[in-house]
């Protein structure tokens, strides 16, 4: 599928100017720094070395002083605490640094990972009649709960007090707990609003500490924990974020949590270079694919060992369930494109929603984000669990799924989630129906360019100003991430030669008239080589890249796409 190429304005060149004089950096630079709303020195001094200093007091999120009272009155009265989280990574790292930290302070200390078969999303009733059961008298719920209005009524009958740690969007009544921290509720005025469940949970740990005036490394050796809830949840890596993930990123490359260090050895990737993008294809997948297989409690005991040999155990267990994982979702992808392959209907639908009742419920989200990757339109993937229908929704770049999914509310049971990735289950009788309404109300409402993936170019540049200087630099914009993304740049009227590797892939070396050459690496662009090797001018959009082979450093361009 051919990209469409959208080339961000030039910022105000007198504004370029004069962050190029402060700073003493090329223009190009400059200019993307103004792109991430870096504007003087000290924003710069700050972008490019966050300081542990420039998290912001706990104490500012509102109900952080209920919440820090209610559990030193749980400790100090011996009351069991169970710690409730959801069970995707960001819910499984929360719940690790919280147990973690309040197990030091307390004996009477649980975990609950809800069961993503039998009990969904959330707050489940079961849940809660297992504290009761049990004599829990606190629940710390993190990473989901903000919705849960009527559970936590219903435990507060059954004398469980709720504190409930979340970041996803508030409905329109909040829970009756003793504390509902949430950065996004309208009466929270605390400054950064982005943060990831888990990081909700450091915040906790933060605001306990300062409260007791203990060592705030207590703290920060969940760092890397936090970086992988914010990687693998891909929340923006701006403002307290970059400076969490800036950090949590030097402790998994240094001296990672026993569990996060069995996972490394497991990798591909152990040089302790790892990064956002490792986290995501290395280490998230993994932990997600307990609770897609089989038990989220898996994770959290690999989270949570307290030596090396019990966390390689679990890690294995987990190993294991991940290529079940895969094992399904190559399975299902397979038959999903099957299905579209061989129906003009579907093809010519502005969405696409397909449903089979024995696939398996823990990856068709999976299986969601890979047909986009192929047909590029929003995207339903429905199966059949426990009588009912459940689905995964995602979406392409600037379409809001969550409020096309309410458009076809009278069709749901239920349905939660974001503009780009969501939830849904509906009775089996109801599947036509909304089939044919999503795709009204996706026909009705998407631009037709959202239906082409887009490159999004931040500046045109010369061959010749890329240098080891430009790079080094550059190097100091990670880490990478949502709104905080890797610069593609581009480059006209490039000449060049190489070869396909692999089956689809290219190496090829490219110049301009006054530049030196430059090696690259094209996934997916075997098409092209034809043309490159006739010896007429291309151009090339790209990111810069260091290319470590045998030791041996050099600067590689890495090929978004290719215009001729």
């Amino acid at each position: 599928m051919q990209k469409r190429w959208v080339v961000k304005p030039k910022n105000d060149i007198q504004k370029i100017n004069k962050l190029r004089d402060e700073l003493g950096i090329n223009p190009i630079l400059a200019d993307l720094l103004l792109n991430r709303n870096i504007h003087t020195f000290e924003q710069a001094k700050n972008f490019f070395k966050p300081l542990l200093s420039g998290l912001h007091d706990p104490f500012l999120m509102k109900d952080m002083h209920s919440a820090i009272y209610r559990i030193e009155q749980a400790i100090g009265n011996k009351e069991k605490i169970l710690i409730y989280g959801d069970y995707d990574v960001d819910g499984t790292t929360a719940v690790s640094i919280v147990y973690s930290f309040f197990r030091e302070y307390t004996s009477g200390i649980e975990f609950y990972i809800p069961d993503r078969y039998s009990e969904g999303y959330g707050i489940s009733t079961q849940g809660i009649d297992y504290a009761a059961a049990n004599g829990f008298s606190l629940i710390i719920a993190l990473d989901c709960g903000i919705k849960a209005v009527q559970k936590v009524a219903y435990a507060k009958a059954k004398n469980i007090d709720f504190i409930i740690g979340d970041h996803h969007l508030p409905g329109d009544t909040i829970p009756d707990a003793v504390a509902v921290l949430d950065p996004k509720r309208e009466d929270c005025t605390y400054p950064y609003k982005e943060l990831s469940g888990c990081g909700i949970g450091f915040k906790i740990i933060q605001a306990f500490i300062l409260k007791n005036e203990m060592d705030m490394n207590l703290a920060y050796q969940f760092l890397d924990l936090v970086a992988v809830s914010i990687a693998s949840d891909i929340v923006p890596i701006t403002g307290e974020n970059r400076i969490l993930t800036y950090y949590g990123l030097k402790k998994l490359n240094t001296n990672p949590n026993f569990g996060l260090q069995a996972l490394i050895n497991l990798s591909s990737n152990k040089t302790g270079s790892f990064s956002v993008n490792d986290i995501i294809f290395q280490i998230g997948p993994r932990i997600n694919a307990a609770g897609r297989i089989e038990h989220a409690k898996d994770a959290v005991k690999l989270l949570i060992a307290k030596s090396l040999q019990e966390a390689v155990e679990y890690s294995e267990t987990v190993d294991d369930q991940n290529n079940v994982r895969k094992d399904f979702d190559l399975k299902i992808t397979e038959e999903a494109l099957e299905l579209i392959d061989n129906s003009t209907v579907l093809k010519k639908r502005k969405s696409t929603v397909l449903f089979k009742e024995d696939w398996h419920k823990g990856v068709i989200g999976i299986v969601a984000s890979r047909l986009i990757e192929r047909y590029y339109k929003p995207t339903v993937i429905l199966t059949e669990t426990n009588g009912y229908i459940a689905g995964s929704a995602r979406s392409v770049l600037g379409f809001d799924l969550y409020e096309a999914l309410s458009a076809c509310s009278e069709l749901l049971d239920q349905y939660g989630g974001h503009k780009y990735a969501a939830g849904l289950t509906m009775p089996k009788a109801n599947i036509e129906e909304f089939q044919k309404k999503f795709e009204q109300v996706v026909s009705d409402s998407i631009k037709p360019e959202m239906l082409q993936q887009e490159v999004s170019i931040e500046a045109e540049m010369d061959l010749r100003n890329i240098d080891n200087k430009f790079y080094q630099i550059l190097k100091r914009f990670k880490p990478f991430g949502p709104q905080n993304e890797a610069p593609v740049l581009m480059s006209k009227a490039v000449i060049g030669h190489g070869y396909i590797v692999g089956t689809n892939h290219i190496k090829i070396t490219i110049k301009q008239e006054d530049s030196p050459s430059y090696d690259c690496i094209g996934f997916g662009l075997a098409a092209h080589i034809d043309y490159i090797n006739s010896g007429r001018p291309f151009d090339v959009c790209y990111s810069i890249e260091e290319n470590n082979w045998r030791g041996k450093k050099n600067l590689q361009l890495n090929i978004k796409g290719i215009h001729y």
